[in-house]
């Protein structure tokens, strides 16, 4: 229910950041990066390859100064965070169109802009949604279109549900004709935070997870969970273009956790998902094909 007044909305009342635009170069470093993070080939040849659906993400992004970090890792200041007083974040989902794949080592462009701001109530108190557009554009042409829904909530605390304490690790069960296995742990979730420039320190601080956001372990990156369910499709689907995908972040995954992947293709699409042996949709995709 979206609330006509409210503390959050008069923080963000007259926030209406413009649009921004960045360039990159689109380098093959992080493709290798990331594959090997995956233990998997190199997804492309060279230059002019097809990057992978969403592996976008290891490009376009901020390194801002040391001295400009608050206390959780994450930037304090931003063209594109609300100014909400001791802001928490959280990513929750999106969507992603392809018209045609960005190519390696062609440099691209991308132009982001604020969508839409909403004040929600939760079950833990006043919550702010920004969905933030960026278009990708690579010789002139636009290659994909891509909304991010971020959640914002003002106050320290957890930030989304989380089971109290974290029990022996028991594996997913899934019939599904595409699985994947990752039992990620502390090395790994590392990895993805420097190779995605994310210092959020949930991802690598076991003590500030417990005792400042309420996790009962380090938590695995949503778009690592979002990753892994797309490298199902690159893997069983390698000739097929995928024409949109869109995805929901639905409850936390911690290190040690033995996650799946699964899905099944049928008619075009398919609906893929995260699971672990206490919960079955960690995380939710959908994939649809050309």
């Amino acid at each position: 229910m979206q609330l006509s007044t409210s503390p959050l909305q008069a923080h963000v009342e007259s926030w209406k950041p413009g649009s921004a635009t960045c360039e990159d170069p689109l380098l093959p470093g992080p493709v290798a990066a990331l594959a090997a993070l995956l233990d998997r080939p190199e997804p492309v040849a060279g230059s002019g390859s097809p990057l992978p659906t969403l592996w976008h993400w290891l490009y376009f992004l901020d390194w801002p100064a040391q001295c400009d970090l608050g206390p959780d890792g994450h930037p304090a200041h931003g063209h594109f965070l609300p100014p909400v007083p001791d802001r928490q974040r959280m990513f929750a989902g999106g969507r992603c169109t392809v018209s045609e794949p960005l190519r390696l080592g062609e440099r691209a462009e991308r132009v982001s802009s604020v969508q839409s701001v909403e004040v929600k109530h939760g079950r833990t108190g006043e919550l702010l949604f920004v969905t933030q557009r960026n278009e990708y554009r690579q010789g002139g042409r636009t290659c994909l279109v891509e909304e991010q829904d971020i959640v914002y909530r003002s106050g320290r605390g957890p930030t989304r549900s989380a089971p109290a304490a974290l029990e022996g690790s028991t594996e997913p069960q899934a019939d599904d004709a595409w699985q994947l296995a990752l039992r990620p742990d502390a090395p790994l979730l590392f990895r993805f935070s420097a190779l995605t420039s994310n210092a959020h320190r949930i991802h690598y601080d076991l003590p500030y997870a417990r005792d400042e956001e309420g996790y009962p372990g380090l938590v695995v990156h949503g778009p690592l969970l979002v990753l892994l369910m797309m490298d199902l499709v690159h893997r069983n689907a390698p000739a097929r273009q995928v024409r949109s995908v869109s995805y929901r972040l639905r409850s936390p995954a911690f290190a040690g956790d033995r996650l799946l992947a699964a899905g099944t293709p049928v008619n075009g699409r398919t609906e893929l998902r995260i699971a672990s042996g206490r919960e079955a949709r960690h995380a939710t995709a959908e994939v649809m094909f050309a």
